[in-house]
């Protein structure tokens, strides 16, 4: 894998961090582990805790005053000027279904702002590394990536993730509306559409019932290939983020409107 050439030491340290976590994740996809259902009735495993430890572990060596914000080890240090986001399998369902829609997501908040992420799917199609840091530009498996030029409702490809608040939402038939438009619709969800969109193999995603640690190393990611990411109206993206509307950049005007109506 060759690399951007002028990585800063918090991303190659985010780089070891998920790359640790990959190992593990490896050594026991598809096989047996410990799987426990949280209070939202979402599953977690034995997995997913070692993978967080494991990425603290290498960062917070490395990075002993910043804070941290995990999926399943909670919130530490949280008024510290950096902030890690870690969400350690973000799909947690496909990991114990043995399908490859799951990845380890890896972000640094600085000053409120979202300045580096790592995604990485390490049994994705032979495995998927992507990357970004402010002002760096933007890299999936050590090439660069960049959003489409698409223009046109007529010529883009949608995806949508997460759809039950949408489907009872007053925006369900906003969004019927925007699929008559689109050239196609696709439901890639999780980190796959973002990894699409980031490579400008697709133009728009629209997404509900999402968190801060599902999105923020992807945020990262996609607006340094030079797209956009808001919530649903409109809103910057940060901790309370629920929703999503990402794009290239030039359909965010056309798919905002219609899915203001």
């Amino acid at each position: 894998m060759t690399e951007s050439t002028s990585q800063s030491t918090e991303l190659q340290t985010a780089l070891r961090a998920a790359q640790a976590a990959a190992e593990i994740i490896r050594a026991k996809y598809q096989g047996s582990f410990d799987v426990q259902t949280k209070a939202d009735a979402s599953p977690v495993t034995e997995v997913d805790i070692a993978c967080e430890h494991a990425i603290k572990k290498v960062l917070g060596e490395a990075f002993p005053d910043d804070g941290f914000y995990g999926e399943e080890l909670g919130r530490e240090s949280m008024d510290a000027e950096r902030v890690w986001l870690i969400d350690p399998i973000d799909g947690t369902k496909s990991f114990v279904r043995g399908y490859p829609f799951f990845s380890t997501q890896i972000a640094l908040m600085q000053g409120g702002e979202l300045v580096l992420g790592v995604s990485s799917a390490p049994c994705f199609d032979g495995g998927q590394v992507a990357w970004a840091e402010r002002g760096q530009g933007a890299w999936l498996n050590g090439a660069p990536i960049r959003v489409s030029d698409v223009n046109e409702l007529a010529k883009s490809t949608l995806s949508i993730g997460n759809v039950p608040t949408l489907a009872a939402s007053e925006r369900w038939a906003a969004l019927g509306e925007l699929i008559t438009q689109v050239h196609r619709i696709r439901g890639y969800g999780d980190f796959y559409h973002y990894h699409l969109l980031a490579s400008g193999k697709i133009d728009v995603i629209i997404e509900s019932d999402v968190n801060i640690l599902d999105i923020a190393a992807l945020t990262a990611i996609l607006r340094e290939a030079g797209g956009d990411i808001t919530d649903l109206d409109g809103g910057a993206v940060g901790l309370e983020t629920t929703s999503v509307l990402a794009s290239n950049g030039p359909l965010r005007s056309p798919v905002a409107a219609l899915m203001a109506s």
